[in-house]
């Protein structure tokens, strides 16, 4: 049996590492869209992602040109009437200790990078608006799981989405994943005629980053290795 093992001298770790080290969440972009070919190149990489089974529940609608624009301006309208948030898959009960602390500590980083005041209600909630304005990205990416696979189906997705983003980062292209988005789910599985079976797990805008926009010019903190393990020794 041949066996495709890398060499560690050569596996490219420490490029891997960049990558995952220098990604963000991008929240401001430049107007030219990414060329299709760049795009399919990027698909080529994700869609090697691992899953369940061989299973690859994912499967994307992606937007671009003008189709991108009647998007954003249809949901930018939908959600200006304000209806309840409505997810295919649950979003979390709740934020409590370490995980709203760091919730809070993005939130805050976001809003003075754009010169918001802690406190100011209108203008966060503009600010919040963006997430359906995708951005002013030129490209959205929606994403979904098939139902029947439930958990491990949205699981194996996530693996894809990362993989997605990173494939995108070696490009020069920028991204960020929205779960926002998701909350709009009867919206967008009409818009995009996703089929019955199909759970939209979020959207993905994508395009060029604006390097010299204020809001893309923080990063947020990780764990250090220590604590996201805990070792059994005997």
């Amino acid at each position: 049996m041949t066996r495709h093992l890398l060499d560690p001298a050569t596996a490219g770790h420490e490029a891997l590492h960049t990558l995952m080290a220098s990604r963000w969440s991008c929240r401001g972009y430049r107007p030219e869209p990414v060329p299709r070919e760049v795009i399919a190149a990027i698909l080529d990489t994700a869609r090697r992602a691992p899953s369940w089974c061989n299973t690859q529940p994912w499967h994307l609608h992606i937007a671009e040109a003008d189709a991108t624009n009647r998007f954003r301006a249809a949901l930018a309208e939908h959600v200006g009437q304000a209806p309840a948030e409505n997810p295919d898959i649950p979003f979390p009960e709740a934020y409590e200790g370490v995980y709203q602390e760091r919730r809070r500590a993005s939130g805050w980083q976001l809003y003075e990078s754009v010169g918001i005041a802690k406190g100011d209600r209108v203008a966060s909630a503009r600010q919040m608006m963006r997430n359906f304005e995708l951005f002013d990205a030129p490209h959205v990416a929606i994403v979904t799981t098939e139902a029947k696979l439930g958990t491990y189906g949205a699981v194996d997705c996530g693996v894809f989405v990362n993989s997605f983003l990173l494939a995108a980062h070696s490009h020069g292209v920028g991204t960020i994943p929205q779960a926002a988005l998701a909350s709009q789910a009867p919206f967008i599985r009409e818009f995009f005629d996703i089929p019955e079976g199909r759970q939209v797990l979020l959207g993905i805008s994508f395009g060029y980053p604006d390097v010299d926009h204020p809001i893309n010019s923080y990063r947020t903190e990780r764990q250090s290795s220590d604590e996201v393990v805990t070792w059994l020794e005997s």
